[in-house]
């Protein structure tokens, strides 16, 4: 089987690179983690008009009709250069989401702006426990006569603060475990939602408490059907696992080029300290993680591009290897460094704390490796 990257697949790579070079240098990345919004309209329009809002949605919505592989070369590029903004959550979670679970109406009326950067969609899963299976969602919702009310605390959810719709995981009165998990659509500026932004490790991504107070939502917000929510959540999940280890490859890329380009001019003892063999050695170990990393992130996203029954198994795979790896890789970064590599002025500690905070969203490797267990009947 060959897992290279077609002509064009290649093509749209370097464009995303040069447009990121451009638009998003790490001066950008810098005033964002400032910026409480996290992004500027002017780069959001510009993301939109190059059709990356719509690269996995049909063209009959607006998209550009490409699969999760070509999604994969462009968020790659992105984690190269830690990009800001609420881009992850709106069209790799919540266009799968929508393509997943919409009705013929929701598609209607939710993608095609979604593809042209009018719509920003974010998952509101995690809530105060932070589990990441079926027993984590506690949140309310009750039958209101045609339509549902919706109660409850969702945390770390990312970009809710600039959303304009939330895909709600609520629970059926009475229900245990995956039963009775349902799924909403919920106007982020509807009465009752109000999203409180959170100060987290890693500023290039803002993540946010949103309060649900006796939410008012229809029956047409139910997104799939009533009480059969938590199937289309592990679907939307493990492409959501996918998308950020594409990203999370691109991060430890560009640590391990900087790593590298560094051990080359920086002098110690009258000789580069690539000369030595201890830098040697964390370089060659960095490069086997990023290859090995490339590589499970690649199959999964085939993986799940075609839909094949393996897939939750292969983006459990990858998401549990690539967790450790960048997060080993961007630590081992910051030690070839030295003492500049902890500076605030240098920029390896951005790609650290952008590696935790990948690690953890989705579960980390410890909570992925248990599902490979399982999905292996281990």
């Amino acid at each position: 089987m060959d897992f290279g990257f077609s002509e064009e697949q290649e093509m749209l790579r370097q464009s995303a690179r040069d447009f990121l070079a451009k638009e998003a240098p790490m001066t950008y990345v810098r005033r964002m983690m400032d910026d409480e919004r996290g992004f500027t309209d002017a780069v959001w329009k510009k993301m939109g008009e190059l059709g990356w809002m719509g690269l996995i949605l049909p063209e009959q919505y607006g998209g550009s009709g490409m699969d999760f592989v070509d999604l994969v070369v462009v968020l790659e590029e992105m984690g190269r250069v830690v990009l800001p903004g609420p881009y992850f959550w709106t069209a790799v979670v919540g266009g799968t989401a929508l393509l997943e679970g919409g009705s013929a109406a929701q598609k209607e009326r939710y993608l095609p702006k979604l593809a042209t950067g009018d719509l920003r969609v974010t998952l509101a899963q995690l809530e105060l426990d932070a589990r990441w299976d079926a027993d984590g969602i506690q949140l309310e919702a009750r039958k209101d006569g045609a339509g549902w009310r919706l109660s409850g605390t969702k945390m770390f959810v990312g970009d809710a603060h600039t959303a304009d719709l939330l895909i709600v995981a609520a629970r059926l009165p009475g229900s245990k475990g995956p039963e009775g998990v349902t799924l909403f659509l919920v106007d982020a500026k509807a009465r009752g939602v109000a999203p409180k932004l959170l100060n987290s490790m890693d500023q290039t991504r803002k993540i946010c408490e949103v309060e649900l107070a006796d939410v008012a939502v229809g029956a047409d917000a139910v997104l799939g059907a009533p009480g059969e929510g938590w199937r289309l959540l592990d679907r939307i999940v493990d492409r959501g696992k996918v998308g950020l280890c594409a990203e999370m490859c691109g991060g430890a890329q560009k640590v391990l080029e900087m790593s590298v380009e560094y051990a080359k001019v920086r002098e110690q003892f009258g000789r580069p300290i690539g000369s030595f063999q201890a830098i040697q050695h964390k370089c060659a170990n960095m490069l086997v993680e990023v290859e090995s990393s490339k590589s499970a992130t690649y199959y999964a996203a085939w993986a799940v591009a075609n839909d094949v029954p393996e897939a939750p198994l292969a983006a459990a795979m990858a998401k549990a290897y690539t967790s450790d790896a960048y997060r080993h890789t961007a630590g081992e970064g910051i030690q070839i460094h030295g003492g500049i590599g902890f500076t605030w002025e240098h920029d390896m500690h951005l790609y650290f704390k952008r590696a935790k905070s990948s690690e953890v969203t989705f579960g980390d490797a410890v909570w992925n490796r248990e599902l490979v267990a399982q999905l292996i009947e281990l």
